[in-house]
């Protein structure tokens, strides 16, 4: 079983246990449509072939068509269009990344090369998506959208080179890359978030709470309540003064 099933599984048995209600909130997602989006990526995975697009370029339902479609929901889930713009940036960023390492750094021959490139590529697309995306949702976005436009780019180079390479999106392992890559890009996220967060004191103390994919403050609503307050009050005592 490859490591990016094995994520999924371990994924699925955490929202079995309800200890990923938290983070799936701030996805905008429910236990029930996690599941049925892990179910039909397991079975896609085994059932569901590559689909040929053209002779040198196919999509793999499980690690292109179900991530993608994933992504573009959240992304028109997302309040905020600063938390919209540093999910493309993130992904955009994260491509470039990928596409990079795997052109300039890696070797070229698969039997030089020390580590699976499915799992560098993942973490390199996490890291990027979390340091720029900032919040859960806008790093999932980012983790999977990066690896999927490094194959862009790569499409679109062996256009403009005439190179016969073929192009599979979410194929030949990339499922595996494509699924790591958002688990990983959320969990450092979570990590780092929750981390931040206890160390400013906890959303109690700071008087934090969570709206539109991030924590902000709630100390303004609060001086701003008070003072609308004191207005109402001084002038409830004119308005009893002009009727005296």
């Amino acid at each position: 079983m490859s490591i990016g099933m094995i994520l999924l599984i371990g994924v699925a048995v955490l929202i079995f246990m309800g200890l990923a209600e938290r983070v799936l909130d701030r996805l905008r997602l429910n236990d029930k449509a996690a599941i049925v989006i892990i179910l039909a990526i397991v079975l896609s995975t085994i059932f569901i072939p590559d689909i040929n697009i053209t002779e040198n370029v196919s999509v793999n339902v499980a690690g292109f068509i179900i991530p993608l479609g994933l992504i573009i929901y959240l992304f028109v889930k997302a309040e905020t269009t600063k938390e919209k713009t540093r999910a493309v940036i993130a992904a955009v960023i994260a491509g470039g990344i990928i596409y990079g390492v795997q052109r300039y750094v890696l070797p070229a021959d698969p039997e030089a090369q020390m580590i699976d490139p499915n799992y560098v590529y993942p973490a390199l697309a996490g890291l990027t998506a979390y340091i720029i995306g900032r919040s859960r949702r806008a790093a999932f976005i980012a983790g999977i959208g990066g690896v999927i436009l490094s194959d862009v780019i790569q499409l679109i180079i062996n256009t403009i080179n005439n190179v016969p390479a073929p192009t599979r999106f979410g194929g030949a392992g990339g499922a595996d890359t494509t699924i790591i890559a958002g688990v990983v890009a959320v969990l450092i996220a979570e990590i780092v978030g929750e981390t931040r967060e206890r160390l400013q004191g906890g959303t109690e103390k700071k008087r934090l709470h969570f709206d539109k994919g991030h924590f902000v403050s709630g100390l303004g609503e609060k001086d701003q309540s008070n003072k609308n307050s004191e207005d109402n009050k001084s002038k409830k005592i004119g308005d009893d003064r002009d009727e005296k």
